[in-house]
């Protein structure tokens, strides 16, 4: 199962991303999912508050092999992942994925894009 869909860097972005991401609710775990949620929805406000290029965003959703994979692609450059200030309010997005998912990267392509995946079960 696949799902994409181009959103523009607005901040109802995210709220529209998380429509996308409940086509495949009833098919995750309950917990998986909220996970799912809560990640794509700091990546998706990540990429409309900090890429600085015109263009849209486009997420992808796929369930295959036992894994959901999120990603958030941008028109930006890329970036690599910066540590996160320790008496800051702010950068917690990509903290919270390095603990949720299973795997994630911040990629480089003609876009960028970052990605995670969580197993369908929390089992």
């Amino acid at each position: 199962m696949f799902y994409s869909t181009a959103l523009p860097k607005s901040p109802s972005s995210a709220s529209r991303a998380r429509l996308l991401l409940e086509r495949v609710r009833a098919d995750v775990d309950p917990g998986v999912f909220e996970n799912a949620r809560l990640l794509l929805s700091e990546l998706v406000a990540n990429a409309v508050e900090h890429v600085e290029e015109a263009g849209d965003l486009e997420v992808r959703i796929a369930l295959g092999d036992g894994v959901l994979r999120v990603e958030v692609l941008d028109p930006g450059p890329g970036f690599d992942p910066p540590p996160r200030p320790p008496d800051s309010d702010r950068g917690w997005g990509l903290r919270f994925t390095d603990r949720l998912a299973s795997r994630w990267a911040a990629d480089r392509d003609e876009r960028a894009r970052v990605w995670f995946e969580l197993p369908l079960s929390s089992s």
